[in-house]
């Protein structure tokens, strides 16, 4: 509720509204993406875009059920530019290091009242704004690294799977997610477990 009001930083002029985290006070697994996209922002909940149903089938092949995992954005605003080639379409922008640690509070807050045993960060991003600027996915990815009391796991953001050239790389990398939430997921206990 306090979230919805935040202006620690200018996207609050530009997003529809604030997109907080959702799931169980306890969940055991965390998935932490970049900032809400544009269905988001105007749905007013995380993954709920095209980024959102590549990630529900990627927990599925994991075994994980969503709703067993708290799921969130480093960022909480949409951060956007108009379509070049005119139209009404929101084209997403990455979010800059003020912005991302303008958020952080809210972040480790959610952190803080979830108390996940593991965390899936979801592109870089979501990666560097808890390990620090340093931290690079392409060579860490899918490893659990012990941070602050919670098991990390590092992995590629569903949308950057959309964006890929072809359906062979599309697989490849879909796959490579599922094998990274799976290692997430046996490092986590309680619900958000692996199905036999």
């Amino acid at each position: 509720a306090v979230a919805r009001g935040c202006t620690a930083c200018d996207l609050y002029r530009c997003g529809t509204q604030t997109v907080f985290g959702e799931g169980e006070p306890g969940a055991r697994l965390m998935l932490v993406g970049e900032q809400p996209g544009d269905k988001e922002d105007l749905a007013g909940e995380p993954f709920v875009g095209p980024a959102g149903s590549l990630l529900d089938k990627a927990l599925a092949a994991a075994g994980i059920e969503r709703g067993d995992a708290y799921v969130t954005n480093a960022v909480k605003h949409f951060k956007w530019k108009p379509d070049p080639r005119g139209g009404k379409r929101r084209i997403h922008a990455k979010p800059n290091a003020k912005e991302v640690a303008a958020c952080r509070p809210w972040l480790d807050a959610e952190l803080d009242r979830v108390r996940p045993e593991t965390v899936v960060l979801l592109g870089a991003t979501a990666a560097q704004a808890l390990l620090g600027r340093q931290f690079k996915v392409t060579e860490q990815r899918g490893r659990p690294i012990a941070w602050e009391g919670h098991t990390v796991v590092a992995t590629v953001h569903p949308s950057s799977i959309l964006r890929a050239p072809d359906a062979e790389a599309r697989r490849v990398q879909f796959d490579g997610l599922v094998a990274d939430l799976r290692v997430a997921a046996r490092r986590a206990t309680g619900r958000a477990t692996v199905r036999a």
